[in-house]
């Protein structure tokens, strides 16, 4: 009897980054996709590196650039991404007759000692999408986004509202102009025609407002931004993104609304609950409402004020913990942070005593002292 022949196992050759070279190249579009996936995956450096395969067999590739200068944002080569970004804007040598708006963008946000370039990307950002919303020009779409007519409306809310952010801001001295406030008033309406009811425009609107000391008609446009979305569910895309709904809850401190205050720190924290402001945020609500309540006899909602200062320190020390482990770039708020605890250590304010099996220190649902169902809330 022969001998048998060894049976060998076939194994499938696996085509890495490195290796791919040896069976036939991907296409651009193929890099250029997994590049984008990369970038979503926040695996900037290998991103990078298959947008860098791009541009060396397409050196003036819109789109690698795109996503080479996001990578270079990502891992702190400001005036490397500075670079890039121009390369993609007129005069410069093979830029596109119309950039992608997002260059612009980009730029006007690594513009920030010079808040009149700043508002010159912003503007130009504007024109090109505003161009392509109406259909009279082509462009690049932004890295990432679609060319829908949705995506575009919120696109050019987004950069004039990073202009009316520009003339607001008192570190600028465009914030005492006297055009200042007309300026402001004429971009958000403009936002808010070109995307009627744009929440984030809204809340920008709110905060104009507020600075023109007009407090009802700023609770009127946080309403309305509010009512939009409140009831959505957390996995619902029409859901704004979290610095939204954070940016909306420090408007709702300002106007001592902190019931809704709270509603929406909820839904953030079911969505992350590492996330380090919206500890921030809660803890400063209840220390804010236990002042209050100090102030109107020791009560508020039922809730006495040792209760609420308690839920704050729980709310801080949380804060504190996870600001530490994560090293949070946010040095300002850990040191209010510790203010506050102090604060209410002073006061005899010690933190809840953990109890095993419980959940995180908060208790935000005793606050509300209503039993509606559906979380509305009278903005009076």
């Amino acid at each position: 009897m022969g001998r048998t022949r060894p049976k060998t196992k076939k194994v499938k050759p696996v085509i890495t980054e490195n290796t791919a070279e040896s069976a036939a190249p991907p296409s651009v579009p193929a890099l250029l996709e997994k590049a984008q996936e990369l970038i979503v995956r926040c695996e900037c450096e290998l991103a990078g590196r298959f947008a860098s395969r791009v541009l060396e067999r397409e050196p003036g590739n819109v789109e690698a650039k795109e996503i080479l200068g996001v990578v270079q944002l990502e891992t702190g080569e400001l005036e490397a991404a500075k670079q890039t970004f121009l390369s993609l804007i007129p005069p410069s040598p093979g830029a596109p007759s119309v950039p992608p708006p997002s260059a612009h963008l980009y730029l006007a946000q690594l513009s920030d000692d010079d808040p009149h370039l700043a508002l010159k990307h912003y503007q130009a950002a504007v024109d090109i999408l505003s161009a392509q919303l109406k259909g009279k020009e082509r462009a690049v779409d932004l890295v990432g986004a679609t060319d829908d007519e949705s995506e575009l409306k919120r696109n050019i809310v987004r950069a004039l509202i990073g202009m009316v952010e520009i003339w607001m801001d008192p570190s600028y001295d465009l914030c005492f102009d006297p055009a200042a406030e007309k300026t402001c008033e004429d971009l958000i309406n403009l936002a808010l025609q070109t995307d009627p009811g744009n929440t984030e425009a809204l809340q920008t609107l709110a905060s104009v407002r507020m600075s023109q000391q007009r407090p009802d008609d700023a609770k009127a446009c946080l309403e309305q931004a509010w009512s939009q979305w409140k009831d959505l569910d957390l996995d619902d895309p029409r859901l704004p993104p979290i610095p939204s709904r954070l940016s909306l809850v420090k408007l709702f401190l300002e106007l001592e609304l902190y019931t809704p205050a709270l509603l929406v720190l909820q839904g953030i924290m079911a969505t992350d609950d590492q996330e380090v402001e919206a500890w921030y945020l809660e803890g400063w609500c209840f220390y804010l409402m236990a002042e209050q309540a100090q102030e109107s006899g020791g009560k508020l909602d039922e809730l006495t004020w040792e209760d609420l200062a308690r839920d704050a320190r729980d709310c801080l020390e949380t804060c504190q913990m996870l600001h530490i482990n994560q090293e949070h770039p946010d040095k300002p708020l850990l040191e209010h942070v510790r203010e506050l605890i102090a604060k209410l250590e002073a006061l005899g304010i010690q933190p809840s005593p953990e109890k095993e099996g419980s959940d995180e220190e908060g208790g935000w649902e005793d606050v509300e002292g209503s039993d509606d169902e559906d979380g509305d809330v009278e903005m009076s």
